[in-house]
C-alpha cells in the first residue's frame, strides 16, 4: 500500500491532518457562538470533512510528476485535510470568509474564488487554504487545511457533477459537459434570485421593527 514502506509516517500524516480538521471545526464553533451572542442566525447549514485517502494523495502526486512519499505529500499538497461549509446564501459565504480571516490564530495561505470566477465546467465555490497548528507530543506541526465554502445549490450541482463525470473517468462527452454547464448557469440564477428575495425579506423585517418602536 505505501510505496516508500514507511507505514508509520503515513499513519502519522493522516492523524495530523485529522487533528487539523478538528482544530478548524473548533474555530467554526467559536464563530457560531459569536453569531448567537450577537443575536444573529448561524449562516452555516452544515459542515462536511474528509482526509484524503492514500490513493487520492498518490494520484495527485503522480499528476504532478512527484515521487509518492510523505515528504512530497506535505510539500506539494495543501488539500489533504478538507472542510466543506455549506450555507444558504452567497452573502453568507463571504461573511464566513471575513470571520475566518480575522481570527488571529489562523493563517491564510491561499484564496481561490470560483464564485466570482467560475471554473470552465461551471463549478462554483470559495476555496481557502488555511494553516493551523497541531500540537504533538514532541513538536508543533503547521498543517494546511482546504476550506471550501458554498451554497446549498452550489453543493448540489458539484456533488451531482462529480458523480456523473466519475462514470466517464473525468472525460465526459462534450454534450454532457455542455449540459452540466447549462445546469451550473441555472444554479447561479437560482442563487441570485434567492439572494434578492432574502434582501427584500430583510428590508421588510427592518421596516416592521421600525414601525413597532
Amino acid at each position: 500500500m505505501y510505496p516508500d514502506m514507511n507505514k508509520e509516517a503515513w499513519q502519522q500524516l493522516f492523524l495530523i491532518h485529522g487533528i487539523a480538521i478538528e482544530e478548524v471545526k473548533v474555530k467554526l464553533d467559536k464563530l457560531y457562538e459569536t453569531y448567537e451572542l450577537a443575536g444573529e442566525s448561524n449562516p452555516i447549514e452544515h459542515i462536511k470533512t474528509r482526509v484524503k485517502s492514500f490513493e487520492s494523495i498518490a494520484r495527485k502526486l503522480e499528476e504532478k510528476a512527484k515521487p509518492v512519499n510523505v515528504a512530497n505529500a506535505k510539500k506539494y499538497l495543501n488539500d489533504i485535510a478538507g472542510v466543506r461549509i455549506i450555507c444558504a446564501f452567497t452573502s453568507d459565504i463571504y461573511g464566513i470568509f471575513e470571520a475566518l480571516i480575522h481570527q488571529t490564530d489562523i493563517k491564510i495561505i491561499e484564496i481561490k474564488d470560483y464564485i466570482k470566477n467560475p471554473k470552465a465546467s461551471g463549478y462554483q465555490s470559495l476555496h481557502i487554504v488555511v494553516e493551523t497548528l497541531v500540537q504533538l507530543s514532541d513538536c508543533i506541526e503547521h498543517v494546511p487545511v482546504e476550506v471550501q465554502i458554498r451554497t446549498i445549490a452550489m453543493d448540489y450541482w458539484a456533488t451531482l457533477e462529480h458523480k456523473l463525470r466519475y462514470k466517464y473517468f473525468d472525460k465526459a462527452p462534450v454534450h454532457i459537459a455542455q449540459e452540466l454547464k447549462k445546469c451550473a448557469s441555472i444554479i447561479m440564477e437560482l442563487d441570485r434570485k434567492m439572494m434578492a428575495i432574502k434582501k427584500e425579506v430583510d428590508q421588510y423585517d427592518i421596516k416592521e421593527n421600525e414601525d413597532n418602536q
